[in-house]
């Protein structure tokens, strides 16, 4: 009996799927093409189309050329299965039951096979498209000048061709495996497979194909031996955890592999000949696959393993020495190690020297913590609730008067989260509030006096707006065009430009005499794109799914539009093959405000070199607080090179070329045309004098010196001089790492003071100080890092132990609880600085007070201080009192541990005394009651200027108790009645 067909689908039932199909197609295109327009108009408006194009034609043609490929041969082979079917089937119910089956793709085979090898092809091509930088470095990579220690191959091969070849083996494979199943499928169905019946189960038309196919295969694994010979020096073999071929690899898997690839084709030239022309079965090619299978796992898995077994590990060391010499020098050049500058640092003595107020590089110790005067940046220069400065703000360095001084500064931006309900409409969130203005700097070593706030130097028009004694005046610091449209917070896209030059519509500032009015303002600059004609507005409007595009009389034939706006965005965007820094910063830079952004070209397959995880590398306490985690991207190469600019007006975004000799970057330059970067000679001057010691990349830098400090295979290989980053000081359970910190100092051994990133390291699994690290650019620009190591024999306290030993000392304590007034503020700590100073190691740590009460910003009101082994402590209202306090210590200690140091409040505190205090004392006592309730006032009526006197009254009042206690023959141990006793441990 004849089997029936299978039902066909209804005409009209035809038309729906078609209509429904030819739909989702036109969408699908038409959002890919308004995304490929509108991003066209944007590199458009920076001037880089060239990356554009180049990467869109790149992935096209990829995507292109690899589904075609993948494609024809699938297809082709499933035709070719087609074709060498059997005329004439054997009767048996196997074949009756495929006849059906049969019925249905015969009269349309080719369709079939076409939408088969179509559907095939297309993801095949996709998967080609995230290939696209390989294929670029492939076509344009060059020579690294360095060979591998192996195989004696330049590192170029590793780094711009292995990728692709490997790609290229794996698309190889795919085709041949998916060819075969699909061939096996098609004579199956068609005869030339059978599983029942009598004769051969294959006719001999099917069985030269698949072992032909299977014989392909087994050169492809040929090729793949080849290719694991360099991958070994790619991956983890060496002992102790580290990257390369070790002595197991060298001696045995390498011959291994070279054999196994001999092997492979010996098989592949058998199973051709045994299965077609000698025997024609696949008994013969069947063996040849499992002598294969047997031969990798004996001569690639039990020969090398009885190697590491009895040869390597009775000797582990002197097997493997030359293998970690290898990976040491490797990871060196690889991250930039190699030229590091280690020199010793003994500290000589532990008494502060009478010079100390008067050391340039103690001066110049930072004491504003960016990360925690942000809010008082805010409350303080704002005037508009929604301006912000962002959570985190930042480091840099400016001459005035002829001394180049550090500052924290900050870009005055709006913040759209902190608009108002009514604010936050369309017009107004995309048309009227659109920029920032101004750059607000402090100098970072000082605060206003009796206030906790720092000296702002500069605020919406260039002049202070801190009052009274605090103002300053520094034009330097300056812009002459103050306006930011493109900034860190900058997450809305914008529409500016007016038809009528008199209909200001964008919010610019307050008026300075008055700031309850408000200045507007309309763009005048290039930046943004031109979306006059109605075709741009209604493109998009599709893009944003935004009717007032077309329909708002705000939009115009003079309006631009600025989307992308971010300049970290911005700069990963232009450059997408770059890793972009996680912390950019401000500076003005030709009277124009402007993001300076570092970026990094990093590779995955450096020889021997150990390979790392950015995210995990670079993550520390201000990570996502201000500066942005990088990719989860294993790497294992990494250079600086290139220094980016985003100007905050129009947007313009340059690329400066920082390292000229990074093959990598060449390689991306060419395939951009060659003038993809600005040639390093032609960077400014100006914008030089502002670049600074990338932070990430001093914070891979400084994680691989924790061992890769260490050249000699012996000591690397006992891991007994290692080192670790220690936890944040104040949270040291918290599990996240001190961040670095940059300083304007003179590290000894260095020539002059140097605006540098610095970093102490302690003994891994120990606290104690075991070395400094800085990383700085020298007199041309160029990368200097550094490390002062101290000797194992000298125990000098690690950050977190400093922090212990100040906050725990009797008198600190008690000075520490007196600032948390009894529990209606939170006492901050700051960033420790450990500075090394000629003689000995001095630290540093801001305090800042918090009150509990709402939107208040932390204020410093002390700085700690310690100097040498954390015994000398004292706790001052500013860096030069301390440093005084401190020189003042040393002379009175002579070198001494006494056991109450610094200026702070009588170390015991009982409660009320039962019995009259003497007058002189009384009145003591009674001035510092008065005093700490004149602070209570303050606080509740948030007046930080009375907070600040306040506490000077209540320093001076427990001086003079202090000592009128000491004078007086009476009971001891007294305080004021309205004093709580505070616990010894307080705030630590």
């Amino acid at each position: 009996m004849r089997n029936s067909p299978l039902p066909r689908m209804s005409r009209r039932g035809r038309v729906t799927v078609g209509v429904l199909v030819g739909v989702f197609i036109l969408f699908t295109l038409l959002g890919w093409g308004i995304d490929a327009y509108t991003d066209y108009l944007w590199y458009s408006e920076v001037h880089f189309t060239e990356v554009f194009s180049g990467v869109l034609v790149t992935k096209l043609l990829l995507f292109l050329a690899v589904g075609a490929v993948m494609a024809l041969f699938v297809g082709a082979n499933l035709y070719l299965a087609y074709r060498l079917r059997p005329l004439l089937r054997p009767h048996s119910a196997e074949q009756a039951t495929l006849e059906r089956y049969r019925m249905v793709l015969a009269p349309r085979l080719g369709t079939w096979i076409t939408v088969v090898s179509l559907i095939i092809g297309f993801f095949a091509g996709l998967s080609a498209q995230g290939r696209w930088s390989d294929w670029i470095l492939f076509r344009n990579g060059g020579s690294f000048g360095t060979t591998d220690p192996q195989f004696d191959v330049d590192i170029g091969f590793y780094i711009f061709d292995y990728p692709l070849l490997r790609y290229a083996l794996g698309i190889g494979f795919t085709a041949v495996v998916l060819s075969v199943l699909g061939a096996l499928a098609v004579h199956y169905i068609f005869g030339g497979v059978r599983l029942q019946g009598v004769g051969d189960r294959m006719t001999t038309a099917a069985r030269a194909h698949l072992t032909t196919l299977v014989a392909i295969f087994v050169l492809l694994k040929a090729v793949a031996y080849v290719l694991d010979r360099r991958a070994l020096l790619l991956e983890q073999h060496v002992s102790p955890g580290l990257y390369g071929a070790g002595y197991t690899d060298v001696n045995a898997l390498l011959p291994a592999k070279e054999i196994l690839a001999y092997i492979s084709i010996v098989v592949a030239v058998a199973i051709i000949v045994f299965s077609n022309v000698v025997m024609r079965n696949l008994v013969w090619p069947g063996v040849s696959l499992a002598l294969l299978a047997i031969s990798a796992v004996a001569i690639g898995g039990i020969y090398p393993l009885a190697v590491q077994n009895f040869q390597v590990k009775p000797s582990l060391f002197d097997k493997e020495k030359p293998y970690i010499e290898r990976s040491i020098k490797a990871t060196r050049a690889a991250f930039g190690l190699s030229d590091t500058k280690v020199g010793e640092y003994t500290p000589t003595s532990g008494n502060p020297p009478a010079n100390l107020p008067e050391d340039t590089s103690a001066q110049n110790v930072r004491i504003i913590d960016p990360q925690l005067v942000s809010q008082a940046f805010t409350q303080s220069q704002q005037s508009r609730g929604f301006y912000d400065f962002g959570e985190k703000l930042d480091v840099d360095r400016y001459p005035v008067d002829g001394k180049t001084q550090d500052y924290v500064v900050g870009a005055r931006e709006i913040n759209d989260d902190k608009l108002s309900a009514q604010q936050r409409n369309w017009l107004n969130r995309h048309t009227v509030y659109t920029h920032g203005y101004g750059l607000v700097a402090a100098p970072a070593n000082e605060v206003c006096p009796g206030t906790g706030l720092p000296y702002f130097v500069s605020g919406f028009l260039g002049k202070s707006t801190t009052a009274g004694t605090c103002a300053k005046s520094q034009p330097e610091l300056e812009a002459d065009q103050p306006r930011i449209y493109f900034g860190e917070q900058s997450s809305e896209y914008a529409i500016v430009g007016q038809t009528d030059p008199n209909k200001n519509v964008e919010f610019d500032r307050p008026q300075e005499q008055n700031t309850d009015a408000s200045v507007n303002y309309t763009y005048e600059g290039k930046g943004g794109v031109p979306i006059g004609s109605f075709m741009r507005r209604l493109v998009f409007a599709i893009e944003n799914t935004e009717s007032n595009f077309l329909l708002s009389d705000a939009v115009n034939e003079d309006s631009r539009l600025m989307y992308i706006r971010e300049p970290r965005e911005r700069v990963e965007k232009v450059a997408p093959f770059l890793t972009v820094d996680g912390d950019p910063y401000p500076a003005v830079v030709g009277g124009r405000i402007v993001w300076i952004l570092d970026g990094y070209t990093t590779a995955q397959t450096y020889p021997y070199s150990q390979k790392i995880n950015l995210a995990t590398e670079t993550r520390d306490e201000l990570t996502g607080t201000g500066s942005f985690a990088l990719a989860r991207d294993d790497v294992n190469y990494m250079r600086n090179s290139v220094k980016a600019t985003v100007d905050a007006y129009d947007g313009t975004v340059k690329l400066y070329e920082f390292d000229a000799k990074d093959p990598v970057l060449k390689a991306w330059n060419k395939a951009f045309g060659g003038d993809l970067v600005v040639p390093r000679a032609q960077i400014p001057a100006e914008l030089a004098a502002h670049f600074r010691y990338p932070a990430d990349m001093f914070k891979v830098q400084r994680n691989l010196l924790t061992k890769f400090h260490v050249t000699n295979p012996q000591t690397f290989f006992n891991g007994d001089d290692f080192w670790q980053v220690p936890n944040a000081p104040d949270a040291p359970q918290s599990g996240v790492k001190q961040p670095p910190f940059y300083l304007n100092v003179k590290l000894p051994g260095q020539g002059g003071t140097t605006f540098q990133l610095t970093s102490g390291v302690t003994p891994a699994n120990r606290e104690n100080m075991a070395a400094l690290i800085s990383g700085s650019y020298d007199s041309q620009n160029d990368p200097r890092l550094e490390v002062l190591e101290l000797p194992d024999q000298t125990v000098v306290p690690g950050p977190i132990q400093v922090h212990r030993l100040m906050v725990n000392n009797a008198r600190i304590s008690q000075d520490l609880t007196l600032l948390s007034r009894n529990g209606q503020a939170t006492v901050l700590y700051g960033n420790l600085i450990s500075l090394p100073l000629e003689k000995d190691i001095l630290y540093v740590e801001p305090v800042y007070v918090k009150s509990t009460q709402a939107n208040a910003p932390p204020l410093l009101q002390k700085v700690l201080m310690s100097y040498g082994d954390g015994s000398k402590v004292v706790l001052e209202d500013n860096l030069t009192k301390g440093l005084k306090a401190l020189a003042d210590l040393g002379k009175t200690t002579g070198g001494t541990n006494p056991g109450n140091t610094g200026t702070s409040p009588p170390a015991t505190q009982p409660t009320t005394p039962s019995t009259p205090l003497p007058g002189n004392l009384a009145q003591a006592a009674a001035d510092v009651d008065r005093a700490i309730e004149n602070l209570r006032t303050a606080q509740k009526a948030g007046d930080f200027a009375a907070q600040g006197q306040a506490l000077k009254e209540l320093d001076e009042a427990m001086t003079r108790f202090q000592q009128a206690q000491g004078a007086t023959a009476g009971p001891t141990g007294v305080t004021p009645s309205g004093s709580a006793a505070p616990s010894p441990s307080a705030g630590s």
